[in-house]
């Protein structure tokens, strides 16, 4: 009883470390669009102190391609747009070289 205590003990630690680091360092995710490509980059919003589950599912769905974006969308405060609104963070309107590589 003692050694399942203990488990579950470690097992709750294990997963309270994982959520506090839930955008994963290192990760990415691409998509091209018309303007140039753009990258979300984890380690830009971990390194803000922002996590997975403050933007999925609530924003984006976990599902890759399951959103489709456009920018009047995102300009609107939707998707990127709910943060990106020039007071939580920059706005996108005249900053699209931020976002978008050719």
């Amino acid at each position: 009883m003692k050694r399942m205590a203990i488990a579950a003990a470690a097992m709750v630690v294990v997963m309270a470390a994982a959520q506090a680091m839930a955008v994963s360092a290192g990760k990415s995710v691409e998509w091209p669009t018309s303007m140039g490509k753009v990258t979300f980059k984890g380690d830009d919003h971990a390194g803000k102190g922002l996590k997975c589950n403050e933007c999925h599912t609530k924003i984006f769905k976990m599902k890759k391609g399951s959103t489709q974006m456009k920018m009047a969308d995102i300009n609107a405060g939707k998707y990127c747009g709910e943060c990106h609104n020039g007071k939580k963070a920059f706005k996108p309107a005249g900053n699209c070289a931020k976002c978008h590589k050719k």
